[in-house]
């Protein structure tokens, strides 16, 4: 999983130039805990990382280039993004 949370992070950057890499890797693994974390709150039958990583791919592709903005506008996810060479887990 960590490979493919890699790509992702390749990928945002280059969605998004305003990013570093770990930053970007911190926002993939919130992307991908979120979506596992909510569809299981849902009560949904897991779909398996492969569902997942197409999920967050789909978000990047769409909202890459502005996900720096966000923490603007969301200040609780800021301690996260502001984190020097420290993954999520």
């Amino acid at each position: 999983m960590k490979d493919i949370q890699e790509k992702l992070a390749h990928l945002l950057l280059e969605k998004n130039n305003e990013i570093t890499f770990h930053q970007a890797l911190t926002w993939v693994e919130l992307l991908w805990d979120d979506f596992e974390t909510t569809s299981a709150k849902a009560g949904r039958e897991y779909l398996g990382s492969e569902m997942t990583e197409r999920v967050v791919r789909q978000w990047i592709q769409h909202y890459g280039g502005k996900l720096h903005d966000f923490v603007a506008t969301n200040p609780k996810y800021k301690h996260y993004l502001e984190q020097n060479n420290k993954k999520l887990h």
